[in-house]
């Protein structure tokens, strides 16, 4: 562990009043019984460096309390993917915790993309783990757990207690965490067959990850699972293109480079599908065809209600997830005896309540539900005339999983508990390493699947002939070369000097004043290469085409955001200590109302960047807005963008909303 002691900085507090605007805020200020190397810092009047630029094998204690370093930083890891514009809102939610989904939530393509893969990770990957276990249960390949369920169910059936027991089970499951392992021994998801309940070999022909459906390796916990959502979400969007012919980053730029030389690939496969349709003889233009463009908006406004859809399903399982299984700070018993509050009177109304008597109630309310629609709307005015807010307050996550949070609310309290300590969150380790075929460690004692130790280390390794096909990959690849690829090869080294070419006209315009090309100034760098400073107080960024530092300047109160074009001497960041001129904006942080993540480049610039310059690798930016008219400022070329945007999120007592 690195714990440096940066003595010019203060301990910084948070702005809220008394408990806080929401439980997230009020959480991340508790004393804790247990300590991580996050609030241990707390002790300590001066920001604690924790490791933000130190290899993780490095830092040997939780950053933490009750949360692993691994796991932590998955959750930093998505919250970086999936929150990318929030505004401050002036009053909490009813849920009490923020970073919720605004009402006016615009969709774009790359929102759709985001929501989709976390989707997949939580939802999908949880699914199959569940229909796994279910084939487990039906293969009898363990015979007494399987025995005994079997047992279960039909005592139950021949008493009529079906209902009931099922109930209790999940009460039990519910209030007493170590039934759940029992009943539902764990395995590594990839290594069982769904079909056979028995072992069988990971789709990645190795045990390379536990949490993942093909098994593939990963360096850190959950790459795996998220490598399978990218690549699934682009298949899926492959699969659209070809049919339609027989996408907006996380925030571009107006003046983002290369999207106006780049055809729109959308506008591709438009006109494509017209080519197809004037090659049958029809016409395809907008004023013979009325359908084109309120089909358009109907599929945008579908996208955009299946979007948030999703996102409520995803949401509302990752609650259940974390009330089941709290992380600290967040209560560990409450949220499981709300549910019990729920599951506990429908066993006992279950135990009184006859199978003739549930059906006769449920066709009942069926006819009412279908033929009473005159009487329920006039129901439905009544109450939104008294209560304005009652659909609101029904919803699950305002109700029985109040106050529970998604993945990245937890993340945000955890964030939130390094600043109110003193001691930010160091980021996620990022490696631009090849992932090695080593297969996950195996604890055949904790396996239970009826399989053998060598049926599964059979299953679990991968062939010895495997690793020598992948070892020679590469270099045959390499070396074999045809007339395509010398082809390919010259329009490849065509658009890579135009690329440059176009970087030096930037660079030229920027020279005499161009706003706009002074925003794409550093928009490029070699790949993996590490720009210094890069946190926790003083982030490398440029501003107005002027490379400088950004800086966090907690001996104010409140912090101070600022950036200058003056190098900080042996840590000192305090804002009298600049050189005159060189700061070009300063903002408490308490008036920042708006933050939004920029790609450095559009998305069509990224492919091209992508294509010709693979040595090359595109550095997004930030905008920032403040309370004042014309207080807006953006900053570039800037490779620690979300270590910047985690604390400016956690560092004070703003309520946010996710947009």
């Amino acid at each position: 562990m690195i714990s440096e002691n940066l003595q010019s900085q203060a301990m910084p507090s948070a702005s809220v009043d008394g408990a806080g605007p929401t439980d997230s805020h009020v959480l991340s200020q508790v004393e804790q019984d247990e300590k991580g190397l996050s609030q241990k810092a707390g002790d300590t009047a001066s920001i604690t460096d924790l490791g933000w630029d130190a290899p993780p094998d490095s830092i040997e204690e939780p950053l933490v309390a009750g949360l692993s370093n691994e796991d932590l930083w998955m959750l930093i890891r998505r919250f970086d993917k999936q929150v990318y514009r929030v505004q401050a809102i002036p009053d909490a939610p009813v849920q009490r915790l923020d970073l919720t989904r605004k009402d006016d939530d615009e969709f774009s393509p790359d929102k759709l993309r985001a929501t989709l893969e976390r989707f997949y990770v939580t939802v999908i990957v949880g699914f199959t783990n569940c229909i796994k276990h279910v084939a487990r249960l039906r293969s009898w390949k363990e015979p007494r757990r399987t025995a005994v369920f079997c047992t279960v169910y039909f005592l139950s059936w021949l008493l009529d207690l079906l209902m009931p027991a099922t109930l209790l089970t999940l009460i039990a499951l519910v209030v007493y965490p170590p039934c759940r392992s029992l009943l539902f021994p764990p395995a590594p998801i990839p290594l069982v067959n769904k079909d056979t309940g028995g072992v069988q070999k990971p789709k990645a022909g190795i045990l390379g990850s536990d949490d993942s459906i093909t098994g593939a390796p990963e360096k850190f916990k959950g790459e795996a699972a998220e490598q399978e959502a990218s690549n699934l979400v682009a298949g899926v969007a492959s699969v659209a293109v070809g049919s339609a012919v027989g996408k907006h980053d996380q925030g571009v730029p107006d003046d983002a480079p290369l999207e106006d030389d780049v055809p729109d690939a959308m506008e591709i496969v438009a006109n494509t599908a017209d080519a197809q349709t004037a090659a049958h003889g029809k016409v395809p233009e907008d004023s013979h065809d009325k359908t084109r463009q309120p089909m358009k908006q109907s599929v945008m406004d579908a996208a955009n209600v299946s979007m948030q859809v999703v996102g409520d399903i995803t949401d509302t399982y990752e609650k259940m997830a974390n009330a089941l299984s709290a992380t600290s700070p967040f209560p560990q018993m409450t949220p499981r005896l709300r549910l019990v509050a729920v599951l506990g009177p429908a066993f006992l109304v279950s135990t009184l309540t006859s199978c003739y008597i549930f059906m006769k109630l449920s066709t009942l309310f069926i006819g009412v539900a279908f033929f009473g629609d005159p009487a329920i709307r006039r129901g439905i005015v009544h109450l939104n005339s008294r209560f304005p807010e009652w659909q609101k307050l029904i919803e699950l996550q305002n109700s029985v999983l109040k106050g529970i949070p998604t993945n990245a609310q937890l993340a945000v309290t955890l964030l939130r508990i390094g600043e109110a300590n003193a001691s930010p969150l160091p980021p996620p380790p990022t490696t631009q390493d090849k992932v090695s075929s080593r297969p996950a460690s195996l604890n055949h004692e904790e396996i239970n699947l009826g399989a053998t130790d060598e049926e599964i280390e059979k299953a679990a390794l991968a062939k010895p002939d495997d690793h020598a096909q992948e070892a020679q990959a590469s270099p045959e690849k390499s070396h074999k070369r045809t007339f395509g690829s010398s082809v390919l090869g010259f329009f490849r080294g065509t658009t890579a000097s135009g690329v440059e070419s176009k970087r030096g006209i930037d660079r030229l315009r920027a020279a005499i004043g161009s706003h706009q090309a002074k925003n794409r100034v550093g928009v490029l760098r070699d790949r993996g290469k590490r720009i210094t400073p890069n946190g926790p107080v003083a982030f490398d960024a440029r501003c107005k085409g002027k490379r400088g530092t950004v800086i966090i300047d907690s001996t104010k109160q409140p912090p101070l955001l600022y950036f200058t074009t003056d190098t900080p001497q042996k840590g000192d960041s305090r804002l009298e200590n600049r050189k005159a001129g060189s700061v070009l904006f300063t903002m408490p942080v308490t008036d920042i109302q708006e933050m939004r993540k920029l790609g450095g480049m559009g998305w069509k610039g990224k492919l091209v960047v992508g294509w010709a310059l693979g040595s090359k690798e595109v550095v997004d930016g930030l905008l920032i807005t403040g309370k004042q008219p014309g207080q807006s400022y953006r900053l570039t070329a800037m490779g620690t963008r979300n270590q910047l945007f985690n604390r400016l999120i956690a560092i004070d007592g703003q309520v946010w909303a996710s947009c």
